[in-house]
């Protein structure tokens, strides 16, 4: 749980700030539900909501939301792109065959994708 998000145990208070607005956007991290009500983010789970405040809110600008909270997202999809993109190339340099390029782009392309992802989440977790 990241240091600014604030849990509110259900048995203590069931809430919903009224205009919340159930969303899809935003990681779920094992919610059952999630709400955006401006800049807030809830997540809703069996026993408690977990509720942080976004520097931008996704509805509004995607982009700038991505850039100030959530830039793993933007890296793991720079290293899949990136990642993948190098090695098709290596593989086409190399007179490989078709099937063998695109597994071996898409293997590739997923691994590079995960791993910029998870470094960036460990790294804006310890910066934290």
């Amino acid at each position: 749980m990241p240091r600014d998000e604030i849990e509110v145990p259900k048995e203590l208070r069931e809430f919903m700030l009224e205009g919340a607005k159930e969303t899809t956007l935003g990681q779920k991290n094992g919610a059952k539900r999630q709400f955006r009500y401006g800049n807030l983010h809830i997540r809703e789970y069996d026993d408690k909501f977990l509720v942080h405040t976004d520097k931008i809110d996704p509805r509004k600008d995607p982009l700038g939301h991505l850039i100030y909270d959530a830039p793993e997202v933007l890296i793991g999809l720079s290293c899949l792109i990136l990642g993948g993109s190098k090695i098709a190339k290596t593989f086409l340099n190399n007179n490989k065959s078709k099937k063998s390029t695109i597994t071996a782009t898409v293997l590739s392309s997923i691994v590079a994708g995960y791993v910029g992802y998870i470094a960036t989440k460990k790294i804006k977790n310890y910066l934290e």
